[in-house]
């Protein structure tokens, strides 16, 4: 069983977060967006947009493209590489796993 180490931290039940679905996550003094997506499986990336630092948990995911909700540009969230602008600098990625249930993100 997979538990909180230096590297991979607990984020909630995998179940907790439905296909599509966004969820901000915040650690120590960072913040992540995890997403799950239509095929369930699961990406974290940094969560705020690179354009002017809005969280990204209220953007709209449409396949695997996550909108910021302030000015629209986009990421793809599965390599958080920006897609439209305004956003033009990528975002740091984080590997995701579950572990017996429990979703877990690579810090």
């Amino acid at each position: 069983m997979l538990t909180t180490t230096r590297d991979w931290v607990a984020v909630c039940a995998a179940d907790a977060l439905a296909p599509e679905g966004v969820l901000r996550f915040d650690h120590g003094e960072r913040t992540f967006v995890i997403i799950r997506s239509p095929e369930g499986e699961y990406f974290a990336i940094d969560g705020h947009c690179s354009h002017e630092k809005v969280h990204l948990v209220g953007g709209i995911v449409d396949g695997h493209i996550i909108e910021c909700p302030k000015h629209f540009g986009s990421f793809d969230y599965r390599t958080g590489e920006a897609r439209t602008l305004p956003a033009c600098i990528d975002l740091q990625s984080y590997e995701a796993r579950v572990n017996d249930g429990t979703l877990f993100i690579k810090i």
